[in-house]
Formats: C-alpha cells, structure tokens, sequence
C-alpha cells in the first residue's frame, strides 16, 4: 500500500512549491484500489496533487471522515477533476456544527450544505459496516470503551435552534485490508483513536494491524496550540497504541505539536508526522 499526504497543515522540509492548510487529504493506492481520504479545507489538495503527480482522475472512490470543512471543503475541485468516483460517508443528517473558544469565539466548521445537493448524486449514504471496494471497509459503528477528546468540548452541532455537544455520529473509520493486515485511517478521532482502532480489530480480529493514519483530536485552543488532556493521559494513548499497531503510527493535523511530542516520547520511532507532500509504503 502507498499512502501520500495531499495536504496537512505542514509540509515535509524542502517542498516549498506544495501548499499547507489546516486540514487532511490523503491518496491511498491499494493493489488496483484508489481512494481519496477527505479533501482538506479547500482545493490546495488538487494544485499539490498535481505537483506530486497524482491523478485525481483517475481515483476509484472517495471517503468523507467526518463533516467538517477541514476534511470536506475540497470536494469541488475533486468533482472537477474526477466525474466518476462516488463518495461514501456515514449516513447522517447535514447539520450546522460550530466551534466555541473562550466564550466568545464562535465559528461555524461544518460542511457547505451547497455541496450536497449540487452533486447528490455523487454521494453514498452508508448506515452499517460496508466494504466498498474488495478489502475497503468503512465502519459505521465505532466503540466507546474509551475516552473521547476532551477537545470536543469546544464542537457543537446545532439542532432544534440550540447548540448541543456533537455526539460524531457522523464518523467513520476506513480500513483497507491486505494479505499482510490492514491499515486504519482516522480523519479526526473525534471518537477516540483508540476506540477507532479497537473497532477495527474487533472487526477483524484476525488481521494484523500493521500501521495508523490520522489526527487523533488531542489539541486543546489551536489558537494557543494547548494540549486537551494531561500529560499522562496523552502518554496512556501513546502507550495503548503500543500495544495496538504493530508498524507505524503516522498522525498531524489536530494532534498538536505539544501532544506529538508526548506521545513521541512515549512511543519514539513507532510514531512520524506526516506532512504535506510525504508518500510512505505500508
């Protein structure tokens, strides 16, 4: 499998002709399986795709993580490019969703409702496990034996005219299996990354799990770059991956630097970032 960044909010050193943003996109090639792991915050991912020589054209399928305009907002320029590839998500209402920082911040991050009923067609509502693709799997139904992040207290979902905690009822996991195990991609880990990866072990108890993608959500304030949670909770995740992922754990995004480097410490050559630009074989 060869999994490359399109776009993360970094980029890897020496790729200054690749944009960043705060967002995720990611191009996975799976035998003769293309897929499109959400589209970043705009279409920044497309131009990089270009200058890394990837065909958006020619991508399969595509997965949306979650509804938020960090992973969603460049699906325009995908159907641009590509007129064939459907998108599978959970299926879930669109709704309004919305960060609250300091009491007085409030911003709305959810999808551009416009997207959907432009292009309803492209879309595909997935209400239980569904594998899409031979050993494409996204899981709807994700464990909560663990804590969530405490990040999500500041994300809302707006229903019945008030602000509510977002439950994610809207996130999947994707689980691309191969003859050597399987590999698990998060876009967010609103759910916990480690009731997303225990979901796909209990899924498929019998597959190795041989490595991780994703932002696992332990960012506190963006704005001041805090860690949500305590050191040692974040140092408990790194050591439960340990346990978990037999290769290498890749994550960015909405990890945050500060929770990065706990959990490097933790975890040490088993964890790498995986910026803008960065291709890898798993």
């Amino acid at each position: 499998m060869r999994v490359t960044s399109l776009i993360e909010n970094e980029t890897e050193a020496g790729r200054d002709d690749l944009a960043c943003e705060h967002g995720l996109s990611l191009h996975i090639q799976s035998g003769d399986t293309t897929i499109l792991f959400d589209t970043g915050s705009s279409g920044a991912f497309a131009d990089n795709a270009d200058a890394l020589g990837v065909d958006l054209a020619a991508v399969g399928l595509a997965v949306l993580s979650h509804q938020h305009f960090d992973h969603s907002g460049g699906f325009g320029r995908f159907f641009e490019a590509n007129q064939t590839a459907r998108v599978y998500l959970r299926d879930c209402k669109v709704e309004d969703r919305w960060v609250k920082l300091l009491k007085v911040i409030k911003k709305p991050i959810g999808v551009d409702r416009r997207l959907f009923t432009r292009r309803i067609e492209r879309f595909e509502y997935l209400k239980a496990d569904t594998e899409i693709a031979p050993g494409v799997w996204v899981l709807t139904w994700i464990g909560t034996k663990h804590p969530k992040p405490k990040g999500n207290a500041h994300l809302f979902v707006e229903r019945d005219g008030a602000l509510q905690p977002d439950p994610f009822d809207h996130e999947v996991v994707l689980v691309v299996r191969e003859d050597d195990g399987m590999v698990v991609f998060s876009g967010c880990s609103h759910s916990g990354i480690l009731n997303m990866v225990d979901t796909a072990r209990a899924r498929f108890p019998d597959d190795r799990l041989k490595a991780v993608f994703g932002g696992f959500h332990l960012i506190g304030l963006p704005i001041f770059n805090t860690m949500a949670g305590t050191p040692d909770e974040v140092e408990e995740i790194g050591r439960a991956m340990l346990e978990r992922v037999d290769g290498v754990t890749y994550t960015g995004h909405c990890t945050g630097k500060k929770a990065f480097a706990v959990l490097a410490g933790v975890m040490g050559d088993a964890l790498l970032p995986f910026s803008t630009g960065a291709t890898v074989e798993v």
